[in-house]
């Protein structure tokens, strides 16, 4: 019978990426290495060489296999017509996840290697944090084409206006990030975002 490279490699793979996972939550970013990752993994070290360029690049990977589907369909929002409501989901839903212990490492060294490493950004932003925007962007347009937003607002800002304080917060440890911040956030941005009344 001949084997079955594919399943070997997909096997091999989801190795390399719950060891370098797992070592992550022991030894944090820092003492993390390949040789420790292969180790664990039990595979040499350049099969990890062959399908990754370096530890923040398997780490970005194992941050996707974590979060279940990431790359599948295109993300989408909540779009119930009700923009605050939906927004409070949402918002609320990623306060959830960066406080989750298991999300916490890989998300914090990402953000290191990413600031870092221009390569990887490049791939973070095509694989992960672009198609995000995307889905925000969509969801805002859908509220201006209900008249909850002002037709000419520049949509990216407006996106860095309702998520980029959550992971300031998070990233800078200046505040504890909880749902009633986030509330706040999203009707802060609102208030501000709205279309002006004429005469007001």
């Amino acid at each position: 019978m001949t084997p079955n490279t594919t399943r070997r490699n997909e096997t091999s793979r989801r190795a390399i990426l719950t060891a370098a996972f797992d070592l992550l939550a022991e030894t944090g970013y820092a003492k993390l290495s390949i040789e420790g990752i292969a180790a664990r993994a039990g595979v040499g070290k350049q099969t990890i060489y062959r399908w990754w360029p370096s530890k923040g690049a398997v780490i970005f990977d194992a941050f996707l296999m974590l979060s279940e589907g990431a790359e599948g369909e295109p993300p989408t929002l909540p779009d119930t017509g009700d923009l605050a409501a939906d927004l409070t989901l949402v918002l609320r839903a990623t306060v959830v996840e960066m406080n989750d212990p298991r999300y916490e490492q890989p998300m914090r060294a990402l953000a290191t290697e990413i600031a870092h490493d221009p390569e990887l950004a490049a791939v973070y932003a095509e694989r992960l944090d672009g198609p995000l925007k995307e889905a925000k962007r969509q969801r805002l347009r859908s509220a201006q084409r209900a008249g909850q937003l002002a037709e000419d607002i520049d949509l990216d800002v407006a996106v860095d206006l309702i998520w980029g304080p959550l992971f300031s917060r998070w990233l800078q440890r200046s505040g504890p990030l909880t749902a009633a911040y986030a509330d706040r956030v999203v009707a802060t941005a609102l208030d501000g975002l709205r279309p002006r009344r004429s005469g007001a």
